[in-house]
């Protein structure tokens, strides 16, 4: 060994960008053992480099004094030269590999050291190479990180971090996200190969590598402005973004999309055309699920704060655009907004033995029924056929009954007789539309009590008291009471007009 060996030692140091000082220590004690076990020496044996001219000392450590009463070892010890005057060629091999060993823990050491606390940040390099089970990526000289998307299934211990839509060149820059930093000290190693492998490990299928490329292309976002609340993302297929803004005047969807897409087209372009949805986060979980639905038109969104659970009614021409291709769209919306989302259409929820109460709508509210008629479902599953009145969603009948009341609480049913016999005594009077709702006539009053009465009996048919059953025929009797009464005055109001005319009474009026 002489002065070729620093020469080499000081290249390799500025190569690998490790410290000369702690390369040549370790090379001290690794030679050390070997030339204690070469030279079979009885104590341990201590190795020296001179720095200038690269001679190697070896010196054999020799107790002095007594040793200890407790632990049995020894204080103090006495250094005797034991160098050899030639260097076997055994020594020479343990010595390069005991370099290149050196050489590799310690740059990894030093990346280690660097990367460790760089956990979750964007890096930018070019692919090196590209193998079945993993990529090497070049993030600067002397640093690589591997990108590995082995199958699973074969390698249970293994990871993928790679987007199925994505292959890769040599030469092709790539940003990724640092997802773990291998530590060169744990001797148990949970993945094979380890030491030979690049210590860094990188992903293109995280969530968080889009909140990254979002930052470097909104400013507002960088800033603190604009804060993006979570991500739901299948890699390579499409992904779901909900952002907030701290001020009431700043659009969030606007400053993420950009002037013409211009932001958000770069950040597509980044993920090889990954689609990207940006949605507005609400507060309001009923508003929060819809908007995480989109662009499907959601009616309504009915949440239940006890299971979690989020009921969304849409229209049945928007049903299969919420639920998505293969559930995706229902289930990226399920994981951005950590609800449990079932997703109805107008038409089957219309069929429902209960009406539900609306606690989210994306348009205004109406005060009136959407088909015009009468909204109340019975406890059996049947809707009133009857017309809602104007400016509601109930029947006359219908309109201060309680929702979805069952048949144990039928002392809340208003009285049908008391109705029917307002409608007979509307129709006897001088005017039969007085007590008469506008536009409404009143054999369409008489009707639709008619069919109230009926319903209730079908309703309550199970029901033993006697005293409704009673009630229901009195109603019965007062409707067809008054239908008559009706036609007669009718008859006779047509035959008092045709007396008074030009055109000769034919006398049918009492008919």
């Amino acid at each position: 060994m002489s002065s070729e060996l620093m020469a080499a030692l000081e290249a390799l140091a500025a190569e690998k960008n490790i410290d000369e000082i702690y390369l040549l220590e370790r090379l001290e004690q690794s030679l050390a053992k070997s030339y204690e076990n070469i030279l079979k020496l009885d104590w341990d044996a201590r190795v020296t480099i001179n720095r200038e001219t690269g001679n190697i000392y070896v010196y054999e450590m020799v107790p002095v004094g007594e040793p200890d009463e407790e632990t049995g070892e020894y204080a103090e010890f006495e250094e005797r030269d034991v160098t050899p005057r030639d260097v076997s060629r055994i020594a020479a091999q343990n010595a390069k590999s005991v370099i290149l060993s050196i050489v590799r823990d310690a740059g990894r050491q030093a990346i280690f050291t660097e990367y460790s606390d760089r956990k979750g940040e964007l890096v930018t390099g070019t692919v090196l190479q590209s193998t079945p089970d993993f990529t090497i990526i070049k993030i600067r000289d002397g640093v690589e990180a591997e990108l590995p998307h082995f199958d699973v299934k074969r390698h249970p211990g293994e990871r993928n971090e790679k987007p199925t839509n994505e292959h890769y060149r040599h030469n092709q820059r790539l940003k990724s996200l640092i997802i773990e930093v291998r530590d060169p000290n744990i001797l148990e190693s949970s993945t094979r190969n380890e030491t030979t492998r690049p210590s860094i490990v990188v992903s293109r299928t995280h969530p968080d590598l889009i909140r990254r490329l979002f930052e470097i292309e909104v400013p507002e976002i960088y800033d603190g402005i604009v804060e993006i609340k979570s991500i739901a993302r299948e890699a390579g297929a499409r992904s779901k973004v909900a952002v907030s803004s701290r001020e009431s005047n700043l659009d969030p969807v606007g400053a993420c999309v950009g002037p013409k897409g211009s932001r958000v087209r770069m950040v597509v372009e980044e993920l090889r055309n990954e689609r990207v949805d940006v949605i507005q986060y609400d507060e309001s979980p009923g508003a929060f699920v819809a908007n995480a639905l989109s662009p499907a038109k959601v009616t309504n969104v009915i949440v239940d704060e006890r299971t979690h659970y989020a009921t969304v009614i849409v229209p049945d021409d928007q049903l299969s655009l919420a639920i998505g291709k293969e559930g995706q769209n229902a289930r990226l919306a399920a994981r951005l907004t950590g609800w449990h989302i079932d997703i109805k259409s107008s038409s089957l929820m219309s069929e429902l033995p209960t009406v539900v109460t609306t606690l989210f709508d994306e348009e205004e509210p109406s005060d009136e029924s959407e088909d015009g008629r009468c909204e109340y479902v019975s406890p059996d599953g049947i809707r009133c056929r009857n017309h809602a009145l104007p400016h509601s969603h109930f029947c006359r009948l219908h309109e201060n009954t309680i929702l979805g009341e069952t048949t144990d609480e039928i002392e809340d049913i208003p009285d049908l007789a008391q109705a029917a016999r307002a409608v007979e005594a509307a129709i006897a009077s001088e005017d039969p539309f007085e007590a008469l709702s506008a536009g409404e006539s009143d054999q369409e009053v008489v009707h639709e009590v008619r069919e109230s009465v009926d319903l209730a009996q079908d309703t309550l048919a199970t029901d033993d008291d006697e005293f409704l059953e009673d009630e229901f025929k009195e109603a019965t009797d007062a409707i067809e009471k008054g239908a008559a009464a009706k036609a007669d005055a009718g008859a006779k109001k047509t035959s008092r007009a045709k007396k008074t005319g030009t055109t000769k009474a034919t006398g049918r009026g009492k008919a």
